[in-house]
C-alpha cells in the first residue's frame, strides 16, 4: 500500500532535504511583532531627533525620509547583517534574528540553502547601503552639502538589489515559496520587498529634483558672473 509523508518542514519546494532544520519555538506573532515594535521605536526616536539635533528646522517630508533611512540602517546593518555573518548557521540555530530569517524563508527559501545570489546581495546591502543609511540620517541632520548625492545613491542601490531580487526568483518560477499564500507569499515576499522600489523610488525623484535645481543655480550664477567679465 501507497504512503505519504508531510514534509519535515515548511519550506518550499517540498522536497528540499533540510537535515539540521531546528523548528522555531517563537510563534510567528512574536516574531513579526518584535520586529515591527523596534522599527517603531526607530522612527519615533529619529522622528523626535530630526526636530532636536539637526542644524536647520526640516519639513515633515524630510523628517519622514529619515525615520525611513533610520529604520533601514538598523534592517540593513543588524538584521540582514546577521544574516551575512551567520547564514549557515540559520537553520539549526535559535537565536531571535535566526529565527525571524527562518520564519522569513517560508516565503523565499533561498535564505536557507545558501543561494549565491542572496548571500551576495544581503552582505552588500548589509555592510555598503547600512552604513550609508545611516550617513544619509547624519548628512541631513547635520546639513551636509553631499546628503542629496547619498540620498540617491542609497535609494537607487536598493532599488537595484530588489530588482535583482524579484526578477531572479521570477526566472526560477517563484519556486522558492507557496505562490499566492496570503502571508509568505502576498505579505513576506511582495509586500514587505515592494517598500523598497516605491519608497526609494519617491527619493531618487527627490534627490534628481533638488540636484537639478542646485545645478540650475549654478548655471545661473556661472553666467551672470562670464556676463559681468564680458
Amino acid at each position: 500500500m501507497a504512503t505519504t509523508t508531510s514534509p519535515l518542514h515548511p519550506y518550499w519546494p517540498q522536497h528540499l532535504k533540510l537535515d539540521n532544520f531546528v523548528p522555531n519555538d517563537i510563534t510567528t506573532w512574536h516574531l513579526v511583532t518584535g520586529l515591527f515594535s523596534i522599527s517603531g521605536v526607530i522612527v519615533m526616536t529619529t522622528w523626535l531627533l530630526s526636530d532636536r539635533a539637526a542644524v536647520v528646522p526640516l519639513g515633515t517630508w524630510r523628517r519622514l525620509s529619515l525615520c525611513w533611512f533610520a529604520v533601514c540602517s538598523f534592517i540593513h546593518m543588524v538584521i540582514e547583517g546577521w544574516f551575512s555573518l551567520y547564514h549557515k548557521d540559520i537553520l539549526g540555530d535559535q537565536a531571535f534574528l535566526s529565527q525571524l530569517w527562518k520564519e522569513y524563508a517560508k516565503g523565499d527559501s533561498r535564505y536557507i540553502t545558501d543561494d549565491s545570489f542572496i548571500i551576495t546581495m544581503e552582505s552588500v546591502t548589509a555592510w555598503i547601503w547600512g552604513p550609508l543609511s545611516l550617513w544619509v540620517v547624519i548628512a541631513f541632520l547635520r546639513q551636509q552639502p553631499h546628503r542629496f548625492v547619498l540620498q540617491l545613491v542609497v535609494s537607487v542601490g536598493q532599488i537595484y538589489g530588489d530588482v535583482l531580487y524579484f526578477l531572479t526568483e521570477q526566472y526560477n518560477g517563484f519556486q522558492h515559496g507557496e505562490l499566492g499564500h496570503p502571508l509568505y507569499f502576498w505579505f513576506y515576499f511582495v509586500f514587505m520587498n515592494t517598500l523598497w522600489l516605491v519608497l526609494p523610488g519617491m527619493l531618487v525623484l527627490d534627490s534628481v529634483k533638488q540636484i537639478t535645481h542646485a545645478q540650475s543655480m549654478l548655471d545661473v550664477k556661472v553666467a551672470k558672473a562670464k556676463s559681468k567679465r564680458n
